[in-house]
Formats: C-alpha cells, sequence, structure tokens
C-alpha cells in the first residue's frame, strides 16, 4: 500500500483528466469523518474539476439533520457514502439506525454511493426495495472476485439489484480485485458484460478509483478498460456512459 501513503489532490488529478479528455471529475469520501466532508467541499470551491462531492456524515447520529442542513446549500455536495465495505456487520446497511439515516437524504436531494463487497449485497437489495425513490449508485461492481474468476452469486444479485430503476452502477474499482499489476482488459469484460445486461447503458457510468487504483495500474488504462469496452456501443451510449448518466444522477 505503500504507493498510497502521500497526499493526493487536484493538481495531481488535472493533467490525468485531461489526458482522457475528461473536464472533471466526483470526489468521492475516504474516511468517516465530518471533517473531511468540509474539506473536499472547500476544495470543490477551489478547483472547477471538482464538478460534485460525495461527502460522509454519521447516517446513525442523533445529529444528522443538523450536519445535512450544514452542507447541503453547498451546490456541489451532491451526495453521501459510508465505507460499508469496512463493516463487520454484513447487515449493516439494514440496521434500523442506517436506514433512518438513509431514509433522511432524500429530503435533501442527495445520492448514496452503496460501497459493499459482494457478501453484503443481499442487505443492498433489501435496502434498496424500501427506498424506490431514494437514488442509489453501487460502486465497483460490488467488487466481485475477478481474481478467483467467479460470477456466482454475485451475478444472479447484481441482477436482482438492478430490477430497482433508481439503482445505477459504477464502471470501476475492477482492477484492484484482479492480480495487480498482471490483468489482461479481456478478464473484466465477463463482469461489465452482466453489469450492462443487467442495468442497460443508461444506468452505468465510467469510474477511476482514483488514486486507489495505482495499485493495480495507471489512470489510463485503467479507463481504457471502460473507453475500449463500450466501443460496441452507439456513440449516444458511449457518451452517457462517460459523462451524460453520472451528470444525470448527481444533478450537476
Amino acid at each position: 500500500m505503500g504507493v498510497l501513503k502521500r497526499d493526493f489532490l487536484p493538481n495531481d488529478l488535472a493533467p490525468l483528466l485531461s489526458s482522457v479528455d475528461f473536464g472533471g471529475s466526483i470526489a468521492v469520501q475516504a474516511r468517516q469523518s465530518i471533517e473531511e466532508t468540509g474539506w473536499l467541499l472547500d476544495l470543490a470551491n477551489q478547483h472547477e474539476l471538482i464538478r460534485g462531492v460525495v461527502g460522509w456524515v454519521d447516517l446513525r447520529s442523533t445529529e444528522l439533520d443538523a450536519q445535512l442542513s450544514k452542507y447541503s446549500p453547498h451546490s456541489k455536495f451532491r451526495g453521501v457514502r459510508h465505507v460499508v465495505q469496512d463493516e463487520p456487520d454484513d447487515n449493516f446497511l439494514f440496521r434500523p439506525d442506517v436506514r433512518r439515516g438513509i431514509k433522511q437524504l432524500r429530503a435533501f436531494n442527495l445520492t448514496y454511493d452503496l460501497l459493499i463487497f459482494p457478501r453484503q449485497l443481499p442487505a443492498a437489495i433489501t435496502l434498496v426495495e424500501t427506498m424506490t425513490e431514494q437514488p442509489f449508485v453501487l460502486d465497483h461492481l460490488a467488487k466481485p472476485a475477478i481474481r478467483d474468476k467467479q460470477l456466482e452469486p454475485w451475478k444472479t444479485q447484481i441482477e436482482r439489484l438492478a430490477q430497482w430503476q433508481n439503482v445505477s452502477c459504477k464502471l470501476s474499482g475492477m482492477v484492484t480485485e484482479a492480480v495487480h499489476g498482471k490483468w489482461q482488459a479481456q478478464e473484466f469484460h465477463r463482469y461489465l458484460d452482466v453489469v450492462i445486461s443487467a442495468f442497460g447503458t443508461h444506468r452505468v457510468m465510467i469510474g477511476s478509483d482514483w488514486p486507489v487504483c495505482t495499485l493495480s495500474g495507471d489512470y489510463s488504462s485503467v479507463l481504457g478498460i471502460v473507453t475500449d469496452y463500450i466501443k460496441q456501443f452507439s456513440t449516444e451510449e458511449q457518451m452517457a456512459i462517460l459523462g451524460g448518466n453520472c451528470a444525470r444522477f448527481y444533478g450537476i
């Protein structure tokens, strides 16, 4: 993990975005910290390339309404995420206090990013079934077992999750689930096939997972997995996956 032990800031990202003809991106939280949310929004004020921020708030706190009221006036505060993949309880998303917190996001017009492992997909499915008006996006395809070349039960669960039209999926995070630095783009195609078949081209969006992706590949090569794969689709569909769907989902 040594490659990640330094600061990664907007000025580091800017030339990478430019190299692949992207004009901006969504900054997504990494720490379970209110202070980080404020810091990301401060960065967004300073850098046009940050088009929106998905921050962290304490969904289980009795102070949640105050936290949301504090940040929601910021035009670039677009959503919330909790690092559920690190929670020992696989049913964390369906805990009463967590569900109560997520329900409050709708009143503030905020999205929710699902950062989970495949073992937490059943709880995610149950959650979205009970909140059909809340916009959700699944991060990193729920990190399927690419290294072990497994599809099930992930495939079936992805298909169940995608039945709900308020759920989208980010095409990202795949290279860190493969053998680091030794992957071939083709090994991700069977997983992308599943997601596109389930969600369609109108509910998926490209993501980089930068800087974490640098554990297993350079920025351009990581994005190239998706940009090359989607050449099979129409120009309109490609543009949607490469930005339009993201802009619509986050309201930017």
